[in-house]
């Protein structure tokens, strides 16, 4: 099996290609010790076998940022395993494209450039001339369209020559005596390396030579007065002037290009000051009301699925511990986990079509400034914003963010976002703080006060931003460097790839974590002392017979005790000193607890804890908890104090477990995930604190 390393800048239609190519034989990984995407993939031409690696989109091989480093780390270790590089180009952006090339091609491996985007060259009204482009750069070249399938077969077919994989005459690039005596005496594995790959160690050995080598690359370079930005500047305008008349000559232009004066036109309302920002946020409004009011009837669907399913097993099989596992633990837990498949799905399929387009580079461009004055990233608008459906999906599309360290703070910050999940919740306790009443004739005085939550939310995050902005550190400078493609039509067939490949990394890599923490939920809210668990067993029998309750109000009158004396039970008692500063018994500590499976979790606990039959009526259930008094003082337990304690906590705590599952995921590392739990928990508790005194 030959392999193949597919490279080329951002936005050139590379990874469509490779959907083209590899169809549903993909898999994505990360490259060795980091955690930047490692797609592969397989297909076939004729009897021939391919292995093809779809490397990150970068400018060119002097690397800006961590995520960039991953190409050279990467042609450093293929070089030997490499037996071609595909270089993608937009023929429309040829010029810019061909640094990157140029680089690649003075790298010792053979060079197949693939002129993309050919379709869109009519619409443009210019014609390329692509022999005079193999001649000039003495390589195979050839145009497709990625999106339509346009000369795939004259790859395929280039493919199959064995010429196309002989080394191909390339411009010598010559270093230095010195430097290349220097790289002969220090090891064969570095004399091995093509003389630019070589340069490429040599300027950048702070990050890729180990330390006991890193002395003399120093002393080299101090000997030889080498100045990094000189020689990089030196090489790329070098570059530039070798093939600037190269295009020139073979691209000619016949007609006035109309999609540039679409794009021209369009950009001028888009990015207007007044009007870009409005068109964003009706927009986004869109784009969270589909994933809100979309995902909502599948949602419905596999939620009454789940409960079925559920129902079923309950009735078919005998009472016993293994029925509740399968019930209360299997098929909950996984229904946990594919319930946020459809606002996963929706999410990034609305997210790929407006990237295909061209519009979201045009939205980071936009509020990049303001953004970055927080320490985020014009990007991570777009997260922060579909973390009002879901924080899951708004961490996973951080990953178009190219700087890692506005990454790490977008996805650290993105969960402050009120989500749907909290709705529920806020829904139950806003009636305890607020009362229903109108204001102004229009405005309803809980609806504000769901808007201030949503609002306290977006603030919080800004500000910790902020705070993190100066306590993260990166080695790399923060830059934006954006390329804006012209408007084109979207490929719902590469959109659909882009779903598959989020849908699939959540269900496989988030879901076995969900999987496990439902069932370690489900074992402690079960099981507990026996000897307390069979008391309150005779204690609810007797409470029934004397007070003759119904079956519903019996069943759930003992889930409720058994559930105090659970283990979980045991830890609501054991965590009340701490949250009962905050106004909150054992039982609401309780539902801390279980609620870290999912906020809406809430609701329900708080259901069972009182003893209030589940439903559609809410109100017997806020009846419930307006009569509760608190174990100590005797008070109504959800006074307005205690309630807006509790809102508060819930606006900025990291009560998700699934949010959590895909953090780790993303950062593949627990550092991440923990440092938020820790952050957003103390930030919770001090603003509930807070406000309960204030009020008491």
């Amino acid at each position: 099996m030959r392999r193949i390393g597919l490279f080329g800048n951002p936005n050139c239609g590379k990874t469509t290609l490779f959907n083209s190519l590899t169809g549903l034989r993909q898999r994505t990984g990360n490259f060795p010790g980091v955690t930047v995407d490692k797609k592969t993939g397989v297909f076939d031409v004729g009897h021939q076998s391919f292995s093809v690696v779809d490397f990150p989109g970068t400018y060119s091989l002097y690397p800006d940022s961590k995520d960039e480093r991953v190409v050279l780390k990467g042609l450093l270790s293929e070089t030997t395993a490499l037996d071609l590089i595909v270089f993608v180009a937009d023929v429309n952006q040829l010029e810019r494209h061909l640094l990157l090339f140029s680089q690649l091609k003075d790298c010792g491996i053979p060079v197949i450039l693939v002129l993309n985007m050919i379709d869109l060259l009519e619409d443009n009204g210019i014609e390329v001339d692509a022999k005079y482009i193999r001649k000039a750069l003495q390589c195979p070249v050839c145009t497709v369209s990625s999106r339509t399938g346009e000369g795939i077969d004259q790859l395929k077919s280039l493919l199959l020559d064995e010429g196309t994989f002989e080394l191909q005459s390339k411009d010598s690039f010559n270093i230095s005596a010195e430097l290349k005596k220097f790289k002969a005496e220090l090891s064969p594995v570095w004399d091995a390396l093509p003389d630019y790959l070589f340069f490429q160690v040599f300027h950048n050995s702070e990050w890729l030579v180990k330390a006991d080598q890193q002395a003399a690359f120093d002393a080299l370079k101090q000997e030889m007065a080498y100045h990094p930005l000189d020689s990089q500047l030196e090489d790329t305008m070098s570059r530039c002037a070798t093939f600037e008349p190269i295009v020139e000559r073979a691209m000619n232009r016949v007609a006035k290009s109309r999609l540039q004066e679409i794009t021209t036109r369009l950009d001028r309302i888009l990015l207007n000051p007044v009007f870009g920002p409005l068109i964003f946020v009706v927009l986004m409004l869109f784009v969270f009301q589909a994933i809100y009011a979309w995902a909502s009837y599948p949602m419905d669907l596999i939620d009454s699925a789940v409960g079925q399913l559920s129902a079923y097993v309950s009735t078919s099989l005998p009472d016993h511990w293994t029925t509740s596992l399968l019930t209360d633990g299997v098929i909950a837990g996984v229904g946990g986990v594919i319930i946020f498949i459809p606002q996963i799905a929706i999410l990034f399929l609305l997210i790929a079509v407006l990237e295909e387009i061209g519009y979201l580079s045009r939205v980071a461009f936009m509020f990049d400034r303001l953004m970055q004055f927080f320490g985020l990233n014009g990007r991570s608008l777009v997260s922060m914003v579909s973390s009002a459906a879901c924080a899951i999906p708004a961490v996973m599309s951080s990953r178009t963010i190219p700087d890692w360290k506005e990454r790490m703070i977008t996805i650290m910050v993105a969960p402050l976002i009120s989500c749907s999940a909290r709705i529920p919740v806020y829904a139950l306790l806003v009636g305890f703080v607020v009362p229903s009443e109108q204001v102004w004739g229009i405005f309803n005085l809980q609806g504000l006060a769901f808007g201030g939550l949503y609002f306290l939310g977006i603030l919080g995050a800004l500000l910790s931003a902020l705070a993190m902005k100066y306590i993260v550190k990166s080695d790399s400078k923060s830059y934006f460097l954006l390329e804006m493609p012209e408007y084109k039509r979207p490929d719902f067939k590469n959109a659909f790839y882009v779903v598959l490949e989020k849908v699939r990394t959540f269900v496989w890599e988030a879901g076995k974590i969900i999987f496990i923490i439902s069932i370690v939920l489900w074992g402690l809210s079960s099981y507990g002392p026996k000897d307390k668990m069979a008391q309150v067993e005779q204690e609810v029998s007797v409470l029934v017979q004397e007070q003759d309750l119904s079956d519903a109000e019996a069943e759930y009158l003992l889930s409720s005790k058994k559930l105090e004396v659970s283990y979980i039970g045991h830890m609501g008692k054991f965590i009340e000193p701490v949250i009962e500063p905050l106004g909150f018994d054992w039982k609401i500590g309780i539902a801390l607890i279980t609620s870290f499976a999912a906020r809406e979790v809430f609701v329900g606990t708080m259901a069972t804890l009182f003893a209030v039959e589940s439903g559609d009526d809410d109100s017997s259930l806020r009846q419930q908890m307006e009569q509760s008094k608190h174990p100590k003082t005797g008070l109504p337990l959800f006074s307005t104090a205690t309630a807006l304690s509790l809102l508060l906590f819930y606006v900025f705590a990291m009560q998700c477990m699934s949010t959590l599952a895909v953090v780790y995921r993303e950062t593949k590392s627990w550092k991440w995930p923990i440092s938020q739990f820790l952050f957003m928990t103390a930030l919770a508790y001090l603003s509930s604190l807070f406000a309960y005194h204030l009020l008491s």
